[in-house]
Formats: C-alpha cells, sequence, structure tokens
C-alpha cells in the first residue's frame, strides 16, 4: 500500500498559557502551502491565515526563546533549508536563508528550557538518511550541521520531556526498514547513542509533551495508518502502546498548548489514494488522547506544529 514516507515535527512542553500553531503541508490537490491555523490555550484552531513565508511540505517545527517558535527544513521543490520565526503571538516571518544541510522529512523539539534542535531527515544521495543536527539557539539562529550520533533515519519524530530535555523517536532507517529506536536529548542538545524500541517500530508520527512533563507520540503508519500513541515518562522512558483513540492517521503534527496539554493535528490516510484530514485530537495532562474533533481549516498533510507565547 503506498505512502508519502515523510515527516514533520514537532515541539515542546506547555508553558502556563501557552498557545500552538500548525502550518504549511501538502493539500489535496498536491499544492504546498504556508497556510498556519493558530491553537488557543483552551486548544481551539482557528481558521487558515496565509503567511508570507514560501510554501512546502516535510519540514519540522519547535519552540525557542521561552515564547516563540520556529519552522524550519522541508520540501519546496526541491530540498530546503529555510526557516520561518515565529513571534509571540503567533506571526510567522519572511523566508531566512538555511542553514546545514537541505531536508525534509525530519523532526525537531526544544531542549534546556529556551534552546531548540533539528534533527535526522531525508538525503536525496545515498545513505538518503541523515543523522545530522542543527542547534536554535534562544533568539532563532540556527547552527551549522553537527552530532552526527544515532541511526540515520528519516519520519521520525520527537518532543520534549522533564521540563528542559527532549527524545527522538521512531522513523525509517536506511535501509527502508521501521525502527522504535529512541534518542535522548540533553538539556545541552546533546544527541545520545540509540537506545533500542520496547513497542512497534512505526513513521510518520507525531508527538508534543503534556503534564508539563512528559511526552506522546502518535497517529504514525505501521502496516497501515494508526491512532496508537505511547506516552514518554519524565524521565524519557518509552511506555508500551495504548489502543488508539481517534481515527486512524498519519503525516499529522502536534504541540502543546495551555498549561499542560497537548494537541494532534491534521494528516491524512490511504484509501485508494491519499486522503487528506484536517480533525484534531486534544491531549488531556494525564496523557489522554480526546475522540476526533472535526477540523478547522485546509486538509493538509506534511505540516509541522510548534508551541509559542506564554
Amino acid at each position: 500500500m503506498p505512502i508519502n514516507r515523510k515527516i514533520m515535527g514537532v515541539s515542546r512542553v506547555s508553558a502556563p498559557n501557552r498557545k500552538g500553531i500548525f502550518g504549511f503541508g501538502l493539500i489535496q490537490t498536491g499544492d504546498r502551502v504556508a497556510t498556519t491555523n493558530l491553537v488557543s490555550n483552551t486548544g481551539v484552531v482557528s481558521s487558515d491565515t496565509t503567511s508570507v513565508a514560501s510554501g512546502r511540505s516535510y519540514l519540522a517545527a519547535c519552540g525557542y526563546g521561552a515564547d516563540k517558535g520556529i519552522f524550519g527544513f522541508g520540501w519546496t521543490n526541491t530540498y530546503s533549508n529555510l526557516t520561518n520565526l515565529i513571534s509571540n503571538i503567533g506571526v510567522v516571518s519572511a523566508d531566512v536563508a538555511g542553514v546545514g544541510t537541505a531536508r525534509p522529512s525530519l523532526m525537531a523539539c526544544s531542549y534546556g528550557t529556551d534552546k531548540g534542535i533539528f534533527g535526522f531527515g531525508s538525503l536525496g544521495n545515498p545513505p538518503y538518511r541523515s543523522n545530522a543536527t542543527n542547534l536554535v539557539s534562544n533568539t532563532g539562529v540556527v547552527s551549522s550541521d553537527s552530532g552526527y550520533v544515532g541511526s540515520a533515519r528519516e519520519n521520525c519524530a520527537a518532543c520534549s520531556y522533564g521540563t528542559d530535555k527532549g527524545i527522538v523517536g521512531f522513523g525509517s532507517d536506511t535501509t527502508g526498514a521501521t525502527t522504535a529506536i529512541t534518542n535522548l536529548v540533553s538539556n545541552t542538545g546533546v544527541v545520545s547513542s540509540d537506545t533500542a524500541g520496547v513497542v512497534s517500530g512505526r513513521f510518520a508520527l507525531s508527538a508534543c509533551g503534556y503534564g508539563t512533563d512528559k511526552g506522546i507520540f502518535g497517529f504514525a503508519y505501521i502496516t497501515a495508518s494508526s491512532s496508537i500513541t505511547t506516552k514518554v515518562s519524565n524521565t524519557g522512558v518509552i511506555s508500551g502502546d495504548t489502543t488508539g483513540v481517534g481515527s486512524a492517521s498519519s503525516e499529522g503534527a502536534a504541540c502543546g498548548y495551555g498549561t499542560d496539554k497537548g494537541i494532534f493535528g491534521y494528516g491524512s490516510y490511504y484509501s485508494g489514494s491519499t486522503i487528506k484530514v484536517s480533525k484534531t485530537n486534544l491531549v488531556s495532562n494525564t496523557g489522554v488522547v480526546s475522540t476526533d474533533t472535526t477540523g478547522v481549516g485546509t486538509a493538509r498533510n506534511g505540516l509541522a506544529a510548534s508551541s509559542y507565547g506564554t
């Protein structure tokens, strides 16, 4: 069953009254858009806003600077390393010339309370997958490639945990096989070596923080699109799979909002062709995922999401 094997990124654990933003993506016509949808501090998603950025898909996003965010990398009509800053009121900037290897299908998360990291992703030539990382300073400046720790892979996801650390999980490796490997990100942005997976391998998933210090992965492609979720403890330990709630999807995005909650949104599923969706699923402060909320905004996949504001 075919599926476009790309993934996007995610964001940090929420701070008090934090809001969220979904942005960019691939719509049903195949066009790449720069559309954004704000998430209120109560989890309400707004209608579409057209940003001034270049439309692209399969990018990543994370928070930085305590109250801002950044979209980065992805696919335009070629591999991209463009970035777009998100202000503390949810306004997306014009394109900023990229630093680091251009690539889609990567992950992003916050670490150290006010910094971020982009990492891994898809390359156009052998070995086809990357394990490079690019750190984001607390002023939104992206570094050149560094790190190179952990198995190179694409279509993984990441989220914050423990208030100042991050975790990268899952994806597809250099052979194209799915994996459940995880890599912890320290509070100084150092990525650990691989930890073997204890749950089913998957790709094209999303992740976000909840409960101020925990995380959750969900809505992935396993043998088909799924709504299965997997929690991350406040020490970065992955739990077993939880039977999914809400309709199966993959290639969506997720971010934190409010004081301690999260939201999964958008994505796609395969039914003879790839069907884009705009539904959302809220995550409570105990990690319980809600049933579908009818989506607001244009249905799309290959998008990214971040928290912003205070």
